[in-house]
């Protein structure tokens, strides 16, 4: 159900003016989609709240967990309210392809056009990056703890209860490193390989689970040993005090991205939102509000993030480089969405 936020997310909502902006600019306005929670209040403060008030603009929010329905939704009716949508990367491509997105002028967007190319599409750009990790409980593990999806297969070496995520994406990716694949050589996926593969660890899988939330819990209360899980789920808990670890050896990185509906009714302001939204030091802001990465790695030269906090992030240049960067291109590809079905009839197995 989407909730419209009238109250209670400061300057970004309560509009330029309240926050000092001019008059002239307080009549733009864009509507700005996120998924809500911790998430979309971090997101508040670090980057919607300074573009407002740079920008002179007001930045109206609504909140959704999935997006894409209702995008397709409003593009449809002709007469769409959002503009701008924070939404997996994916969403964008797919929209994009099926005349649901805007494509982007990166000539007005030097913010975006200035990143790597990996990180933007014709309708997209990266707006934060979180990634799937291998991640294990230290009482099991106190020493020599699993770093590979190889030693999460390797159920003599490691033995204990296992989890992963119901759902292709990442999975499959897991699948083919533990079977020797290269990060960087993943992509297209062999899938009839990666199945193959999974169908060595499921009988191992104590748990295929559902949600971020019930990763962490599983963790947290000891159910499993180690588990694919969101990296900011599992230092969440360790905040908390639970023995849990992970390593971005052989994460897959994955990204939410901006991008603008067909149609919107904001078009000029919104890009010049996506514009300020990537620029580098409100990027900075980002993960010293939560555990998310900046899309914009020129974020990490702003000097705004301290070391040891980059350290802990996904897309700090040098785990990113020790992961594999999930292909949004090819899983909105026919095969990706042909993998997508597949996944469904292995789970009824």
């Amino acid at each position: 159900m989407t909730t419209t936020r009238n109250v209670g997310f400061g300057c970004a909502l309560l509009g330029a003016l309240a926050c000092g902006g001019t008059a002239a600019g307080a009549a733009e306005q864009i509507t700005f989609v996120s998924q809500g929670g911790a998430y979309q209040q971090a997101q508040t403060v670090a980057i919607l709240d300074p573009s407002a008030k740079k920008l002179g603009i007001t930045i109206n929010q609504d909140s959704i967990p999935d997006a894409w329905p209702a995008i397709k939704t409003q593009v449809g009716s002709g007469k769409p309210i959002w503009d701008v949508v924070d939404t997996p990367t994916g969403n964008c491509l797919r929209g994009g392809e099926q005349g649901l997105m805007e494509k982007l002028d990166f000539s007005k967007i030097p913010n975006g056009a200035a990143m790597p190319e990996a990180y933007r599409s014709p309708y997209s750009v990266s707006y934060e990056f979180y990634s799937s990790v291998l991640a294990y409980s230290q009482k099991t593990f106190p020493k020599d703890a699993p770093n590979s999806w190889a030693d999460f297969w390797d159920v003599k070496k490691f033995p204990g209860r296992r989890a992963l995520r119901n759902h292709p994406f990442a999975t499959l990716e897991a699948a083919l490193m533990a079977d020797g694949v290269a990060p960087d050589k993943l992509y297209p996926l062999d899938v009839d390989r990666a199945f193959k593969k999974l169908e060595e660890i499921r009988p191992h899988i104590t748990v295929w689970w559902t949600s971020g939330a019930q990763s962490a819990q599983l963790l947290n209360d000891g159910e499993v040993d180690m588990e694919m899980a969101w990296n900011g789920r599992v230092s969440a808990v360790a905040k908390e005090g639970a023995k849990v670890s992970f390593t971005y050896n052989q994460g897959i990185l994955q990204s939410t991205s901006l991008c603008i509906l067909k149609g919107a009714p904001n078009l000029a302001t919104a890009v010049k939102f996506i514009n300020e939204a990537v620029d580098p030091v409100h990027q900075a802001n980002l993960p010293l509000h939560i555990d998310y990465g900046p899309g914009n790695p020129k974020a990490f030269e702003t000097n705004v993030i301290k070391p040891e906090r980059a350290a802990q992030l996904p897309s700090e240049p040098s785990n990113a480089a020790k992961q594999a960067l999930m292909s949004y291109a090819w899983w909105s590809s026919p095969a990706g969405e042909a993998a997508e079905k597949r996944w469904a009839s292995f789970m009824q197995k």
